[in-house]
């Protein structure tokens, strides 16, 4: 099935632009559109999209609190923000700690963005190195490594990287009952629901990673 997309801008072309881009892509299907906060909260009650993109800079509810109050309400809903405002402003913490998964500024390579909505699809973060070192430096401190051992580090970079459990195993040669005992625990260390949250946890909320840590795909 498509992957379902609501689009939030005040811009009237931003919206066509994305509505054409997206088009393009036979994965993907714009299932509702909005030029303000309130009624796109709205339309994502009603149509229970997969993802949605939205500005941070709109008249009346603005782009975090429109994400705050979709991760809270719909949690199977993933918010990308996609926005003018620079990577190393501190726009990009408050946003992905109101819940966005990805953040994609406005001038990127419209590849960029198409990314974006297939891994945040999968539960993947998509962040730019500009906006994860800036996270980095808002919340990073010397008392948040939670008691993770050596092993459940190299587990939890395999997490964020989006490795499955069988991945993993095969990854650091461990068999794949090891595997599922650290990722209990990580989520538990993590106070975690989710292989999602940890990772997001993990790279932005306590800092234990940086994006150079993480294997390679």
């Amino acid at each position: 099935m498509p992957i379902r997309i609501l689009l939030i801008d005040d811009h009237p072309i931003v919206r066509a632009g994305l509505r054409a881009l997206i088009g393009d892509e036979p994965d993907l299907n714009v299932v509702g559109e909005s030029g303000n906060g309130e009624q796109g909260l709205r339309l994502a009650r009603a149509t229970h999209p997969d993802i949605v993109v939205t500005d941070l800079l709109m008249p009346d509810m603005d782009g975090i609190a429109l994400t705050r109050a979709i991760c809270t309400e719909l949690p199977a809903t993933r918010v990308i923000v996609l926005t003018s405002v620079s990577e190393e402003d501190a726009s990009v913490v408050r946003a992905v700690r109101a819940g966005a998964i990805g953040y994609v500024m406005k001038n990127a390579d419209t590849h960029a963005l198409i990314t974006a909505i297939r891994s945040a699809s999968v539960g993947q973060t998509h962040l730019s190195q500009r906006a994860t070192a800036r996270l980095m430096q808002e919340v990073r401190s010397p008392d948040t490594r939670l008691g993770l051992t050596d092993r459940e580090r190299d587990v939890l970079r395999e997490i964020a990287a989006g490795r499955t459990n069988k991945q993993i195993a095969q990854s650091l040669h461990i068999a794949l009952s090891t595997v599922k005992c650290h990722v209990r625990a990580i989520l538990g260390k993590l106070d975690a629901d989710s292989r999602t949250q940890a990772a997001l946890r993990a790279l932005h909320t306590h800092a234990l990673l940086l994006p150079d840590e993480l294997p390679s795909a």
